[in-house]
């Protein structure tokens, strides 16, 4: 495994990460006895950084995160984050950064992961009511306390990023990103470079789409909540088929998968940025580990920066009412 810096702060992970979320909720049927054994096999083979939220499955995802863990904390990071709420029914879109708050969500978090401290702690979605120096303020006081080591967002445009940076230095930021999902790069990027942010890029496999995995949105079973996202919704889902063809081409041509090519092509746009492809599986986490010995040229980057041109993709990246709530 290689290593990076995450932001200028002094945190340092694996090149690549492990996104959790799915192994418990969203995607897919959990298999908590497979899901752990694909984090031991992470740790096993170098792996550092491990990715999750109290929102995950009402925090049972932290809870399956403590267990797989136990006995083997020592040199992880363990990155969780607040409030992103749920409604009585589950509904999605309620934010919560009020300060008094922030203290209870990590506590509760601290009790599920079995853990002393958080090591990368993230408002997982902007409250819009709730000026962010205010969250930031109480984040920052976790710090202080020992609770957390070092702090981000989850989502958030250039100038909440520079306000939330203002009150305690920021070390990451987390943003989908991937070949599909290229809204970073115009005035994200830029800003968290400039002040020595790293990036986490969630989703990078663009929710397993560009792993060729989906020939068909029947491949989906009838609770993926991808049935719920735009680009995976009749006619966006078939036309962004066409996107897999060249990438699966490239793929075939350079003797590697079309996920590790994906991935391959986040590693290379910047010693920052982080990958955190999310798998309950381990035959999926050795393909994606393999990513970390791809070196692409500049030819290559540029072909697939050619074919998967900002905004290509068909569809919003989330339903709309949730990009509202992304305080971009």
């Amino acid at each position: 495994m290689k290593y990076r810096d995450l932001g200028s702060q002094g945190l340092r992970v694996s090149a690549i990460g492990l996104g959790c979320s799915g192994m418990s909720s969203d995607y897919g049927i959990p298999d908590d006895v497979e899901s752990v054994a694909t984090i031991h096999h992470a740790i096993d083979n170098g792996i550092t950084f491990f990715d999750t939220s109290d929102a995950y499955a009402a925090g049972r995802n932290e809870q399956l995160i403590a267990g797989a863990i136990k006995g083997r904390r020592d040199g992880l990071v363990i990155a969780s984050k607040f409030g992103n709420m749920r409604g009585p029914n589950g509904e999605r879109g309620i934010t919560n950064g009020k300060p008094e708050y922030v203290p209870l969500a990590c506590e509760r978090s601290l009790e599920r992961l079995g853990i002393d401290a958080i090591d990368l702690y993230y408002i997982h979605r902007i409250d819009p009511d709730v000026p962010i120096e205010e969250t930031v303020g109480a984040m920052s006081r976790l710090v202080e306390a020992g609770k957390v080591r070092y702090i981000g967002l989850c989502e958030g445009g250039p100038e909440t990023i520079r306000r939330a940076h203002a009150v305690h230095p920021l070390t990451a930021v987390q943003m989908e990103y991937s070949l599909w999902t290229r809204d970073a790069e115009a005035a994200i990027l830029p800003t968290l470079r400039a002040l020595g942010i790293g990036l986490v890029a969630y989703s990078p496999l663009g929710r397993g789409f560009l792993t060729g995995a989906f020939r068909s949105r029947d491949d989906l079973i009838a609770q993926d909540r991808r049935h719920a996202h735009p680009r995976f919704q009749e006619g966006n889902f078939e036309a962004n088929l066409a996107l897999i063809e060249p990438l699966e081409r490239m793929a075939q041509a350079l003797g590697v998968t079309s996920a590790q090519l994906a991935l391959a092509w986040v590693l290379g746009r910047g010693n920052d940025i982080i990958p955190i492809p999310g798998t309950k599986r381990r035959r999926y986490l050795e393909i994606n580990m393999g990513a970390v010995e791809i070196e692409l040229g500049d030819s290559e980057m540029a072909e697939l920066d050619g074919v998967f041109r900002p905004g290509i993709a068909a569809g919003l990246r989330y339903p709309e009412f949730q990009l509202r709530k992304l305080g971009i």
